[in-house]
């Protein structure tokens, strides 16, 4: 379902800000894979998703989707393809739109739009039911603005939203970082039960090393723009977070260097 063939990207090349983003990294996912992702600050990983999204241009390299290469499509060329949820609340709704209107835009990512009635009566039911599986009473809500939820609140739409057309590929930004711990369990469980009911392939960045061995079947490791440790099955389920720590200094030479990761 994602193909990256050696990619590389540098941010501000031959100025004293040169940063080497991603050096050479590949990475495949199959149909139905789950593969969370970790990694010490700077090492690649919000970098690679917005590479796969079409944000930045890859300097080298080659990236498919489902068997159609996207290298060189541009960001909105590449949106009827993925859903994605960002670690800010804010980013991923129209917060002076309300809660049906911005399932509606969602619903109509990738078609073609054309004039007629915003919203049918059909698609209005559909919402609500899909809101119901939030169980935050958002289906009683739907014509209120969306700027009016709390940030767990608009998350859940946001995650919602990103799967509402059953993508390709659903990318998730560390999308429970801004959370308290109680909504941040409450999102991750929802993202759980939907990947699994739609049978998403999905990439998802995590600081917490925990969730990172408990969700999803295969787990990744990035430091200095690569992939360095990839675990998945039996192995990855009886992981322990010592054990990533241990891989980490094992395989890059140095200590695991990311507070908010060894505090989670």
């Amino acid at each position: 379902m994602l193909k990256i063939e050696k990619v590389f990207k540098t941010f501000n090349p031959g100025t004293i800000n040169e940063k080497k983003a991603l050096t050479g990294v590949e990475l495949t996912l199959n149909e139905g894979d789950f593969v969370t992702v970790i990694g010490g600050n700077g090492a690649g990983k919000s970098t690679i998703l917005n590479m796969i999204a079409g944000v930045y241009p890859v300097d080298a390299g080659k990236i498919w989707i489902d068997d159609v290469e996207v290298t060189d499509l541009p960001e909105h060329k590449r949106a009827k393809y993925l859903g994605r949820v960002f670690q800010d609340p804010m980013t991923g709704t129209a917060g002076d739109m309300n809660i049906e209107e911005n399932l509606a835009i969602a619903a109509r990512r990738g078609k073609k739009r054309f004039l007629g009635w915003g919203i049918t009566n059909k698609e209005k039911e559909n919402y609500k039911e899909q809101l119901k599986m939030l169980d935050l009473g958002l289906e009683e809500r739907m014509t209120a603005k969306v700027g009016l939820l709390s940030g767990g609140q608009r998350q859940a739409l946001t995650l919602l939203m990103a799967s509402l057309k059953k993508p390709k590929l659903l990318l998730l930004d560390e999308h429970t970082a801004a959370l308290d711990p109680k909504t941040a369990k409450k999102v991750l469980d929802l993202t759980e039960e939907i990947v699994a009911r739609d049978h998403l392939t999905t990439l998802m960045i995590t600081h917490n090393m925990k969730d990172a061995i408990r969700l999803g079947n295969r787990l990744i490791m990035m430091h200095e723009g690569k992939v360095i440790y990839d675990v998945s099955g039996e192995e990855k389920k009886n992981l322990k977070v010592a054990d990533l720590l241990a891989k980490f200094e094992e395989v890059s030479g140095g200590e695991f260097a990311n507070d908010r990761m060894i505090l989670s």
